[in-house]
């Protein structure tokens, strides 16, 4: 399995807009072929992850090229204060 954790900064007036248009954008992603989940992870202190599992980092760069994720970045970043710092993992153990 494959996992990228990305470190996202939203506006503060985009929270609750960026909440639900993260939600519908999970209907897009999940149609990809090795798409796993999709989560947006909110700390106690109000920072946010977005955590994507996909079966591997073929498929999930196969997806991160497409068209569909290319508007779903453009307007996931209109809601951001700076660019998402990813990590990119590789399950190793379960």
């Amino acid at each position: 399995m494959f996992v990228v954790v990305s470190d996202v900064k939203i506006k503060p007036d985009s929270l609750d807009e960026f909440k639900q248009w993260f939600s519908e954008a999970n209907k897009v992603v999940s149609k990809f072929d090795g798409f796993i989940s999709r989560r947006l992870l909110e700390t106690k202190d109000g920072q946010h992850r977005v955590l994507v599992e996909f079966e591997n980092l073929e498929k999930f760069g196969q997806m991160h090229q497409s068209p569909d994720h290319e508007e779903l970045h453009k307007k996931a970043s209109s809601f951001m204060e700076q660019p998402p710092s990813p990590k990119f993992y590789n399950v190793v153990a379960q």
